[in-house]
């Protein structure tokens, strides 16, 4: 790797402010728009525009024009583009080649044979801002994607990273890296990271985005699944595997990036399956993942917890669900085949007909947690959360690191322990109340988490006046016997019943532990 030439690619970036917010800014929120759903003609005739009112691009249009819109440019403006790097530097390091077309015009058009896109995003250590490569997406391509293709940072991509645990940690994994993107979030919050893939070429763009971000610490391995690192272990592995359920029939295209070559879901089994041999005590994996509705298995909670090993902590949750006919739609379709064209139809026919063989009904979609206890585990969780999520502005990841250790510290306590324990209300928790009109007493109250899940929960009074007296002043037990008094009900019950309630808010982040 020639790590000169990236150094003078990075500082090349930089001087043109090769940003999402320039980018944007430079064609408009209408054009922005429209290349989020895959069309380029705005964008495009945006840099016309701008051509005809100025006569020269500028270093970021012309970036754009290459990297993002896989427009053919003059290289006199590729060398004022990249000035330090140069038109030829750019070539060495595979991002560009000669247009063909334009090889006996005056001066050469340049191509770009990877996709370059900045990428920008915000977590507990704060503010960052990258540039990752990978290979054309169908925008650029003009057709359907090639089964090697290595995909960027997309939305599956966003939705782990902003998943990921960030604790502190010696070691982490990245298993099935693509484009490095996961494996580059790790390295914020670990010592060391190996990242691994079953494409060479995966590995390598891996890399070079590592090196072009200056982000070290990184070991990449070529193999399938956990192979490459037989007999280690880590405190933390990201995965974000191919797992998407792909007849395995001559015709079908296999992509790497998304299909694990096996049948149905047995990708995400088998991680499932092997993750628990994988990880230090206390260790903890992370993944998406696809999992089946059958016929036979109508519930496929059944099915996924019949895939753990007893030593797991987990906490499961499904966020959406398809028929088995969108599911195939979705993903025809994202690998660049145009519903309404001979092609699709007989892909279409291929997914039906393998969905229907299995018994597949539908497919869901969502997160996996595990956790490999150094003791007896205590949670186990399945959740169906299909509605939108809260307001995380570091990220999911750090919500669920919070609602983990408040598990762990109120699963230590005994009953007589945890009364004496003094709470307090999440900030992002408000109240709501109904009435009927004419009466002074609420017919409904509940409570509304702002970040995390955004879960509504409806507590019943007795619940909802323990949140409300919960300031960190009182005990759980102080305000248990209170409202038995109030209330005029057994204390004994009472109590149970509030020690149990808040245990789950507390595994909920509506309710806080005490500060150490």
């Amino acid at each position: 790797m020639d790590l000169p030439a990236i150094a003078r690619l990075r500082a090349d970036l930089a001087a043109a402010h090769f940003t999402q917010a320039a980018l944007d800014g430079l064609w408009g929120p209408d054009a922005a728009d429209a290349l989020r759903r895959n069309e380029r003609l705005p964008a495009l005739r945006a840099l016309a525009a701008l051509r005809a009112r100025t006569g020269e691009p500028g270093a970021l249009a012309t970036l754009a024009e290459l990297f993002l819109l896989g427009g053919r440019v003059p290289e006199s403006e590729v060398q004022a583009a990249l000035p330090q790097l140069g038109a030829d530097g750019a070539i060495a390091l595979g991002l560009l080649w000669p247009a063909s077309a334009e090889l006996i015009a005056p001066e050469r058009s340049l191509r770009a044979l990877l996709e370059l896109r900045p990428y920008e995003f915000t977590d507990s250590r704060g503010h960052a801002s990258w540039w990752i490569t990978s290979d054309l997406g169908e925008l650029a391509r003009g057709g359907p994607l090639g089964e090697d293709h290595v995909l960027g940072v997309g939305g599956a991509s966003r939705t782990l990273s902003a998943l990921m645990l960030q604790n502190a940690v010696d070691s982490a994994l990245d298993l099935g890296t693509g484009c490095g993107i996961q494996a580059m979030h790790a390295a914020r919050h670990a010592g060391r990271v190996v990242a691994t893939d079953i494409s060479q070429r995966a590995l390598e763009l891996a890399a070079f985005n590592a090196a072009l971000n200056e982000i070290e610490g990184v070991e990449f391995r070529l193999g399938s699944l956990f192979e490459p690192v037989a007999g280690e272990r880590f405190d933390h592995v990201i995965s974000n595997p191919p797992f998407v359920i792909t007849p395995r029939v001559e015709g079908v295209p296999s992509y790497e990036y998304r299909d694990g070559g096996m049948v149905g879901d047995a990708l995400v089994e088998t991680v499932m399956r092997d993750a628990a041999a994988h990880l230090t005590p206390g260790g903890v994996l992370q993944m998406l993942g696809n999992w089946e509705y059958t016929a036979a298995v109508p519930d496929a909670f059944d099915r996924l917890q019949g895939w753990l090993e007893p030593a797991l902590d987990y906490w499961i949750v499904e966020r959406e669900v398809q028929s088995a006919t969108r599911y195939a739609e979705t993903w025809i379709r994202d690998g660049g085949t145009r519903s309404g064209t001979r092609e699709f139809d007989q892909l279409f026919g291929a997914w039906l007909d393998d969905f229907a063989d299995r018994g597949v009904t539908q497919v869901g979609f969502g997160y996996v947690l595990l956790r490999l206890s150094d003791e007896t585990p205590t949670m186990a969780r399945l959740e169906r959360l299909h509605t939108p999520l809260g307001d995380n502005e570091w990220g999911l990841g750090v919500h669920l690191g919070n609602c983990l250790a408040a598990h762990d510290w109120h699963a230590a306590q005994s009953d007589a322990e945890f009364a004496e324990a003094c709470l307090t209300v999440s900030g992002d928790v408000t109240e709501e109340r109904h009435y009927w009109p004419g009466n002074e007493d609420p017919s409904e109250l509940l409570l509304r988490q702002g970040g995390g899940f955004a879960r509504t929960i409806s507590p019943g009074t007795a619940l909802a006046a323990l949140v409300g007296a919960s300031d960190g002043s009182l005990s759980v037990g102080a305000i248990a016997g209170a409202l038995a008094q109030l209330l005029e009900v057994d204390e004994a019950e009472l109590r149970a019943e509030l020690l149990g309630g808040a245990r789950r808010l507390l595994d909920d982040g509506i309710l806080l532990p005490p500060e150490a």
